[in-house]
């Protein structure tokens, strides 16, 4: 089932406003982001555990040095796609209840059959979607720096 459909649902549950969008987002990305992050935790070598054991970290130092860092390329792998999930879930939410926002507009905009409106709107969430992916490249960039880049080999 899609989860895009529970939008109507949420509408009636959480009202028009903004608290509709916000569970329509979560909804729509919190198993991505779980289960990408469930896996990077489960992905740590047994042989990397064990040594920072033997060396004496305790569970907060296993969690900051061990698990997070095999778990964030995951987290943002996956915060890739979330986010445009979430802004979709946004828009759509917008489309489908709303008195306000850009889906709104774009809905008001077919109705008057204003196309350049409709192209306009769709432009801007475009825009919008792009600066919210490099975002998440950034933080990934700058997060990720002990990480070699991919297609490179480390030299030794």
């Amino acid at each position: 089932m899609p989860r895009v459909i529970l939008a109507p649902i949420f509408g009636v549950w959480f009202g028009l406003g903004i608290g509709s969008k916000v569970a329509l987002g979560i909804t729509l990305v919190f198993f991505i982001v779980f289960f990408n992050v469930y896996q990077g935790v489960r992905e740590v070598s047994p042989n990397v555990l064990a040594s920072a054991r033997m060396l004496g970290a305790n569970k907060t130092q296993l969690l900051r040095f061990v698990y997070l860092p095999s778990a964030m390329s995951w987290v943002f792998s996956s915060l890739h796609s979330s986010v445009g999930m979430a802004f979709v879930g946004a828009v759509v939410g917008e489309y489908l209840g709303s008195a306000s926002g850009v889906g709104y507009l774009i809905l008001q905009a077919e109705s008057t059959f204003d196309i350049n409106t409709v192209m306009a709107g769709i432009l801007v969430l475009t825009a919008f979607a792009l600066v919210l992916d490099w975002m998440v490249s950034l933080a990934e960039h700058h997060f990720m720096k002990w990480q070699p880049k991919g297609g490179r080999s480390e030299k030794l």
